[in-house]
């Protein structure tokens, strides 16, 4: 006999639901914002590395103070002859404006009712919380590794505008890069010569170089890049490979921990969301993620419409990235 409806074991017998909260299908690993964040993704170490995000107490913009000129007035000089006194301008500062990121989560009357208590497969309105939290993640890392334009200009600045592939152009920071040298980072094309990747390890060296102060101080401590070159670095490490077996689990590890992949002590991770074939060389001390004190990840109190049986919360961060010196990040570009 045919069902009228549902069927008998619909009716009577409930969904056995495996978990507590939803599993993600959807978020990648925003590893760029994570990595000025402070970490807090699995898989992304705290430490040295990492950790380029600074508070700011208030203020109108945010300047990053800096020095770009040596003093003309130390020199050589003959015995009686008169030292030079003339004034020279050695500081500088590199402006930014704030940038806001928000979202609304929303949900209504009815749909909190039907998921209260027993009735409710998970907690509804904390899943929904925290999809808003992620999302918002997700879109300022999309904006962060952007060139800042997006949007009409309401865009955080970007990865690709301060760490350029053209850098003799654009502006950061209210400095033409064009009439300053000093305000340019570093690149060079890692583009191949005869076989795929054949020039990236010397290419890497040489940026990695530049963007420190002798090789020694100052180095990049993280290498963000895409899948394709990330994978690409790994293939060049493969004659060093070692095998090994855990006398503990007998396990066989036929290839590096992606933990462990590093250039010169720098960790190098790859994001999603990058689509172009570059590797951006940074260090959080010359490259940071500024907040409005009390405007970080900010969640606002419910509010309920009044002409609606609906709630509705707001997240937003008030923020920007910007460099405090140009010349202590790098760019391997174009790398095939």
């Amino acid at each position: 006999m045919a069902d009228p409806n549902l069927g008998q074991v619909t009716a009577t017998v409930w969904e056995q639901v495996i978990g507590k909260t939803p599993n993600d299908n959807i978020f990648d690993s925003r590893a760029f914002f994570f990595s000025l964040a402070g970490g807090g993704q699995p898989g992304l170490k705290k430490g040295v590395g990492f950790e380029g995000r600074d508070a700011a107490s208030g203020g109108r913009v945010f300047d990053f103070t800096f020095e770009y000129a040596t003093n003309p007035n130390f020199r050589s000089y003959s015995e009686f002859e008169t030292l030079d006194t003339s004034r020279t301008d050695v500081f500088d500062a590199a402006r930014y404006d704030w940038k806001i990121s928000a979202g609304t989560v929303i949900w209504s009357d009815l749909e909190e009712l039907r998921a209260q208590a027993d009735s409710g497969k998970i907690d509804l309105i904390a899943s929904k919380m925290e999809n808003g939290k992620q999302s918002h993640i997700t879109d300022m890392n999309n904006q962060l590794l952007s060139d800042g334009t997006g949007n009409g200009g309401k865009d955080m600045n970007g990865l690709k505008n301060i760490i350029s592939a053209t850098p003799t152009t654009g502006t950061v920071g209210g400095i033409n890069r064009a009439n300053f040298a000093f305000w340019r980072n570093k690149q060079t094309s890692g583009a191949q010569t005869t076989s795929a990747f054949d020039n990236l390890r010397a290419a890497m060296r040489s940026i990695y170089n530049q963007c420190s102060r002798g090789g020694m101080v100052d180095t990049p401590t993280a290498a963000l890049t895409t899948r394709t070159v990330f994978e690409g670095y790994e293939s060049l490490l493969i004659a060093n490979e070692r095998y090994t077996v855990d006398d503990k689990n007998n396990d066989g590890q036929g290839a590096f921990a992606n933990a462990k992949l590093k250039f010169k002590g720098a960790d190098i991770f790859y994001d999603e969301a990058l689509t172009t074939d570059h590797l951006y060389f940074y260090n959080p001390k010359f490259l940071k993620l500024i907040y409005l004190k009390g405007a970080w990840m900010k969640m606002k109190d419910r509010i309920e419409p009044a002409n609606q049986l609906t709630s509705v919360q707001r997240l937003f961060t008030v923020a920007n990235l910007g460099t405090n010196n140009s010349r202590r990040c790098g760019i391997v570009s174009s790398i095939t």
